[in-house]
């Protein structure tokens, strides 16, 4: 599992429904199955990843956060997870409200855009930046909505969203002093993990 997701599972209460948006091959989703049982599905957008999840007997299906969250009834779920999804989709504001509309609780990842070493690539080459984790040329990025943490409680604060829990991590998860705290957060977080509810 990735850090971030180690994350998510720990936020999430045993025998919980969750929707996971943004799935992948599943691997959240046989995590909670197994470790927390948990009534657990998924909604991805890469058709290659449905199939390895499904060829695995996980139910996720093909959809898009965009457009196919419109569909759930309100509060269908315990859970609503957008894992490293928010900077991919079309309309991220619509796709927060629609998460807690359908959900107690929404648990967002995301990269933080803000990240030094991020700062330190596009101040010194002029260029935007590119991670280990993030390595796609701008061209074909499907980041089309980078944010930062600071951006993202911004959001959280004109939209009226409490945050229940948050953290800053790194990609290798190693913990670190300033992974609770906002401004430095913002500047040694390579992601965040987010807790919302509608306040």
């Amino acid at each position: 599992m990735r850090v971030d997701q180690k994350f998510i599972a720990d936020m999430i209460v045993p025998g919980s429904r969750v929707l996971d948006i943004g799935s992948g091959d599943g691997t959240l989703i046989d995590h909670l199955f197994r470790t927390r049982q948990c009534d657990a599905r998924g909604i991805e957008i890469n058709m290659e990843d449905v199939t390895r999840a499904v060829a695995h007997g996980l139910p996720v299906m093909h959809g898009d956060a965009d457009h196919d969250l419109a569909d759930y009834p309100d509060l269908a779920f315990d859970y609503v997870v957008l894992q490293r999804t928010l900077q991919a989709v079309g309309r991220p504001r619509e796709v927060l409200k629609q998460m807690l509309r359908i959900g107690r609780y929404a648990i967002v990842s995301f990269p933080n855009f803000a990240q030094w070493r991020l700062r330190l690539q596009f101040l010194s080459t002029g260029r935007m930046p590119m991670t280990r984790v993030w390595n796609t040329p701008w061209y074909e990025t499907p980041n089309v909505h980078p944010c930062t943490i600071r951006d993202f409680l911004e959001l959280c604060r004109c939209d009226g969203y409490r945050v229940v829990a948050w953290l800053g991590v790194n990609d290798t998860g190693a913990s670190a002093p300033w992974r609770r705290s906002t401004r430095l957060a913002n500047i040694f977080a390579d992601q965040a993990v987010f807790m919302l509810q509608r306040a």
